[in-house]
């Protein structure tokens, strides 16, 4: 009798045991959306007004806002005031990544002067350094070509960055749609970003370099700085194919990915094939980072930017951490959830970037 009650009592303990272990792998929900700390590492935020911070710290999101080297943006100097500005009004609720004009970048004096940006923007508090889609798509050298991302006039950079442990965050090309017609795209987003904006539109201007071509000088610059901590923004373009995506990622160990401004694609191969997509988040849960690529607008107050944000959010919350299908402006037909468990969840909002920024939101430099 007392080996029954022993063996009873081990199932007993085994099923509190797997229940527990149930429990820690289950999804949230949109119950927990505004409990459960999170980071958005891709926003882009040009007026130092504190009403959508305190907005984002009402849902529990910290946020990582990028400098960016853009004609449709701010210019970079006032792009890092305002950076500044709320680091010191919320410094462990933002954090922000500097970045360093390319005009000139065939002259004498530009790396040197650039290094000094770089060192000078480091000691303001930036926790990283990005690099644009102008390298590859718009810069030229005297002989009229195209000048990109392994060009040897930016390694001295890349080497800076690697030795003094200083993430490089790259947007190099653009989503595989941008060499397809408008009718070919495969998201919503693609298609209204590519009318409106033709002279990246790269299906308009066969003249330019392929998606492979961008492709490969990323992999060739990132291959020749193996200990930089590299940053593929976008899901480093390759958002067309998780799998495709999954090979860059074990070809490059120290590099990583955000989510931003891709979930779209993402979505789109999920409505084809769900539990492909599900792996692969489960998989590379360790190396991929939570971002929306939200940019506040001309004259946008941070109160219609952070309701803005929040309708943003809740949904890519949905897709996450819900098996719901619901309706998503990007695509046509409902998607379903990918009901990620919730440690995969901590990784994609949370940790992977408090790994990828150390220190970033733990207050003043």
């Amino acid at each position: 009798m007392q080996s029954i009650v022993s063996s009873l009592a081990v199932l007993l303990a085994g099923a509190v045991s797997f229940s527990a272990q149930a429990a820690d792998n289950a999804s949230y929900t949109m119950a927990d959306y505004a409990q459960v700390p999170k980071i958005d590492v891709h926003l882009h935020l040009h007026e130092a007004a504190p009403a959508f911070l305190e907005s984002a710290k009402r849902q529990n999101f910290k946020v990582l806002s990028i400098n960016v080297d853009y004609p449709d943006f701010p210019p970079l100097d006032d792009q890092q005031r305002v950076a500044i500005a709320l680091k010191k009004q919320f410094p462990q609720d933002v954090a922000w990544v500097a970045s360093f004009p390319v005009d000139g970048s065939g002259q004498p004096a530009w790396l040197a002067a650039t290094r000094h940006r770089i060192a000078a923007s480091m000691q303001a508090g930036a926790v990283g350094v990005k690099v644009w889609k102008n390298i590859g798509m718009n810069l030229r050298g005297p002989d009229g070509q195209l000048v990109m991302i392994d060009d040897a006039r930016f390694a001295p950079l890349f080497d800076d960055l690697a030795q003094q442990g200083i993430p490089l965050m790259g947007h190099q090309g653009e989503p595989h749609n941008c060499w397809l017609p408008l009718a070919k795209m495969t998201v919503n987003n693609d298609r209204t970003y590519f009318k409106n904006h033709p002279q990246y539109h790269m299906y308009l201007h066969p003249e330019m370099p392929s998606w492979e071509a961008q492709m490969a000088a990323r992999d060739r610059m990132v291959a020749a700085h193996p200990t930089l901590h590299f940053i593929g923004v976008h899901m480093a373009s390759m958002e067309r194919d998780v799998d495709e995506l999954a090979g860059f990622l074990d070809r490059f160990p120290n590099a990583v990915v955000d989510v931003a401004a891709r979930i779209g694609q993402v979505q789109y191969q999920s409505q084809k094939d769900r539990e492909r997509v599900r792996r692969f988040f489960i998989k590379y849960q360790d190396r991929l980072l939570y971002g929306s690529d939200l940019a506040q607008s001309p004259g946008q107050d941070g109160a219609a930017m952070g309701s803005e944000a929040e309708a943003v959010w809740r949904m890519h919350w949905r897709y996450f951490n819900t098996a719901e299908s619901f309706k998503v402006a990007d695509l046509d037909q409902p998607v379903q959830g990918l009901a990620l468990p919730r440690e995969v969840v901590d990784k994609l909002y949370r940790t992977n970037a408090e790994r990828a920024f150390p220190g970033a939101w733990k207050g003043q430099p």
